[in-house]
């Protein structure tokens, strides 16, 4: 008698630990579900509240996206129920199409400008120190930025 092993990636350990370390070195989070499927809207609370649990942050960078928009004839969540869950959470939302590339730059470069906004109030807070002088104003915070090492967080997708 064979004994049939299930594997789900979403609770499989390693996939978790790895999940919980993107969540802990990320600076922001696209919550991306599918129009056609009221279930994956439904996780998407779930992993808000985790990310805000591993960060120990209310305030993190994050974009809603109801993905999927070029297939409005089979659509299963309301607009409404999205701009709902965005007003609640305080992050904006974006209807997108991977296919017709439909608002996918926008939910990048949106969610980037938070992460911006966020690294901007944080080197504010610190005040001036020997590594990072923050009276030279934005704009040498924005060049010293650029020049990071190849070591330097990178964007990940899960």
């Amino acid at each position: 008698m064979s004994q049939q092993l299930s594997h789900d990636p979403r609770t499989d350990v390693g996939t978790v630990a790895m999940r919980d370390l993107y969540m802990k070195t990320g600076q922001g989070f696209l919550l991306v579900f599918s129009i056609t499927s009221t279930s994956s809207l439904s996780e998407l609370a779930g992993l808000r509240e985790e990310i805000i649990r591993i960060k120990d942050d209310e305030n993190v960078p994050l974009v809603i996206v109801g993905n999927k928009a070029d297939l409005e004839e089979n659509r299963a969540v309301p607009r409404a129920k999205g701009f709902s869950i965005s007003q609640r959470w305080g992050a904006p939302y974006y209807e997108a199409s991977a296919r017709t590339r439909t608002n996918v730059d926008e939910v990048f470069i949106d969610l980037c400008r938070q992460m911006l906004r966020k690294e901007d109030e944080q080197h504010a807070n610190d005040g001036p120190n020997d590594d990072y002088k923050y009276d030279h104003g934005r704009s040498s915070h924005r060049r010293q930025r650029r020049r990071r090492k190849k070591d330097s967080p990178r964007c990940v997708i899960l």
